[in-house]
């Protein structure tokens, strides 16, 4: 990779880990809540929360998935770089991707920024890789999770579902949650999401 390349991308990695802190500190101002009230509600330390929203540490998914179900907000909202009102299409070079700095899990937004009533995410999940997330990230948002290649073990609460390339599962009444990949070879699964009513 070139010395351009690289300062390309680290450019684009700054602006995502601003929008991400910016995000999340908008959402807890808008809320009035002190860093204290939203560590409780969250389960994330105050000074962790404190840090990335001054862009000093980059999240994992599980803390912000922990954020994400304290705000009541899908994760996708907290990690739109920029929400533009009104556009329809979403071009794969223009789609935000975050990797969560942890695991190397990679989420990519692919529905357009237009406030739609359905969410599509690709997700590369690394092999190897456990991504937990709580039971309140799940309570706002019906989800159905479709395997487009690999394997992926799934643990909903007490149940456990192996899925394989086509398999398509839709999730039940919200509980803590577990991603696993076991297997030896990155799985790529899509997510779909519509806000409970």
């Amino acid at each position: 990779m070139s010395k351009t390349a690289r300062a390309d991308s680290m450019t684009d990695e700054n602006r995502q880990a601003r929008a991400i802190a910016d995000r999340i500190r908008l959402e807890r101002e808008t809320r009035s809540w002190s860093l204290a009230e939203l560590s409780a509600r969250s389960g994330v330390s105050k000074a962790m929360i404190s840090k990335v929203e001054r862009c000093e540490a980059s999240p994992t998914a599980t803390v912000l998935g922990r954020l994400s179900g304290a705000f009541g907000l899908p994760l996708s909202v907290l990690l739109a770089l920029a929400e533009r009102e009104g556009e329809r299409l979403a071009r794969r070079a223009q789609q935000p991707v975050w990797t969560d700095p942890e695991t190397g899990y990679t989420r990519r937004t692919l529905s357009p920024a237009n406030g739609g009533q359905l969410e599509l995410l690709e997700v590369l999940l690394p092999a190897g890789v456990r991504v937990p997330y709580p039971a309140s990230a799940f309570s706002f948002q019906h989800q159905q999770i479709y395997v487009l290649d690999g394997t992926l073990d799934f643990i909903e609460g007490s149940r456990s579902h192996q899925l394989s390339t086509g398999d398509c599962l839709q999730l039940g009444a919200p509980s803590d949650c577990v991603f696993v990949n076991a297997s030896d070879r990155a799985t790529r699964y899509l997510v779909v999401l519509t806000r409970r009513t």
